[in-house]
């Protein structure tokens, strides 16, 4: 299994289809917080998307050796491992030793982080609507200063969503499987109509085109309406 190098999406038919784990790619971001704390591995997983969420095992961009990504997957450590069932159950930042401390460790994750020399991790967990759907992963030779972990926590998200928006956009259309009505409504809804209007132009049931237009927020990821309709518009879902 190991991890692919991935230089483009386009040779893939749909998300499902693309290596789970991949190599990640320098970028101007991440050559930045590397700068700033010099961390030694790290590991970008998860995505804003039922089924690929964060402890699932189903899309990962990282720097950690091979050999630890192929045993860690293939022996389904995500399930066990404390320090993602922690941090996603408390939805905050948490260094390894703190959730060994909160709950025994298998024996073998243990070992494969010994054996590879895989120290002092530190995972930040990326939430939306109280969901962890993300989480970045640190480690280092030595353990991180708390200055160095509150810069960490603070640029994670946004290094999150900079590393997975080129797959996020490459299959927007399949992704976010927005319906006719959701669809309809949010293009209503982008030529300035409210939601009044939209039920009366589109026959829907006004209880209906809300249902629609918070389906369709939600989905694409958005704050509000207005977020969601340049979403749409950006992502060529709408036009």
């Amino acid at each position: 299994m190991g991890c692919a190098v991935v230089p483009s999406f386009d040779a893939y038919r749909n998300l499902s289809a693309v290596p789970a784990h991949r190599i990640l790619r320098s970028s101007d971001l991440l050559e930045q917080l590397r700068k700033s704390v010099g961390f030694k591995h790290i590991a970008v997983s998860g995505l804003d998307i039922d089924g690929y969420h964060f402890g699932r095992g189903r899309s990962s961009e990282t720097s950690f050796p091979p050999a630890y990504v192929e045993a860690y997957f293939a022996e389904e450590l995500q399930h066990s491992d404390p320090l993602v069932i922690m941090s996603r159950r408390r939805n905050s930042p948490l260094t390894e030793v703190e959730a060994f401390d909160m709950m025994a460790a298998p024996v073998r994750l243990q070992h494969l982080n010994r054996s590879l020399d895989i120290q002092n991790r530190f995972l930040v967990p990326v939430s939306r609507d109280d969901c962890v759907y993300g989480g970045v992963c640190f480690t280092n030779d030595r353990p991180f200063t708390e200055s160095e972990r509150q810069l960490l926590a603070f640029l994670a998200e946004p290094l999150h969503k900079s590393v997975t928006k080129p797959l996020m956009d490459h299959f927007a259309a399949s992704i976010f499987r927005l319906s006719e009505g959701e669809v309809h409504c949010l293009t209503l809804a982008s030529k300035g109509l409210t939601s009044d209007e939209i039920a009366v132009v589109s026959e829907y049931q006004l209880e209906t085109v809300n249902t629609y237009l918070k389906r369709a927020t939600r989905k694409l990821g958005a704050a509000n309406r207005t977020h969601a309709i340049a979403e749409a518009i950006r992502r060529q879902i709408i036009s």
